[in-house]
């Protein structure tokens, strides 16, 4: 399959909780963007609930019109060596305006988008890849970064859910943790995976490299397992 090599990194406590407020108090937090770098993805990949929480307009867009794009497509802005991908299946996130960043926005969303949103990105200056019906084919949405937008590698870098579907769908080369010395402990926080089914059996992995840092955080990497 034509598609990037795709790289979930995470930080979680060590209990496995990847909560943004909680993981910035962690011992190592400082190691996070260190460790991604070295991956080398210049393209990463968020999903909705992180978008707006860490990177999105305050609001929700509310399309008057609500026809439906109803097939799969993509508009391409601009050539970039990375891009800053968000799937929002639905087409609801807020967003200034592109003005030439070297990360440009690209919005991956389901044919359920409406034509007024795809409209609004296009204002904005916004990149975008409308596939799968109902909700965001991820599949489909990874062979058209791979070759139309030139992706070779990318890093999906939260959180629980979209893990989950990139995990679900097969597309995962490696899953890459940096654990925090630091414990969270709570009630109901989320975990680097979620979104399975309860008989969903266990998901093999083999150890690629362990590194540890001063901080006492600890770097894992694994390749998953066909």
């Amino acid at each position: 399959m034509n598609k990037p090599y795709i790289i979930c990194h995470m930080m979680s406590s060590v209990d496995g909780r990847i909560d943004c407020a909680m993981t910035e108090q962690l011992k190592g937090v400082e190691d996070y963007y260190e460790t991604l770098a070295k991956l080398d993805a210049d393209t990463t990949v968020s999903g909705k609930r992180t978008a707006e929480l860490e990177m999105a307009l305050s609001g929700k867009y509310v399309s008057k019109n609500l026809e439906i794009y109803g097939k799969e497509g993509f508009s391409k802005k601009v050539d970039a060596k990375g891009y800053e991908v968000v799937v929002d299946s639905k087409g609801e996130l807020l967003w200034e305006k592109e003005n030439g960043d070297e990360k440009p926005l690209l919005i991956i969303t389901s044919e359920q988008v409406t034509k007024e949103y795809l409209n609004y990105l296009d204002e904005q200056n916004i990149s975008w890849i409308v596939c799968g019906k109902n909700t965001t084919d991820l599949v489909k949405a990874s062979k058209i970064l791979y070759e139309e937008f030139h992706v070779e590698r990318m890093a999906v870098v939260g959180g629980a859910v979209i893990n989950g579907a990139f995990l679900k769908a097969g597309l995962l080369d490696e899953v890459s943790i940096l654990i925090g010395a630091g414990i969270d402990g709570r009630k109901g926080m989320p975990g680097v995976f979620d979104g399975f089914d309860i008989d969903q059996p266990v998901i093999s992995l083999s150890l690629k490299d362990v590194e540890t840092f001063k901080s006492g955080a600890v770097w894992i990497r694994y390749k998953t397992v066909e």
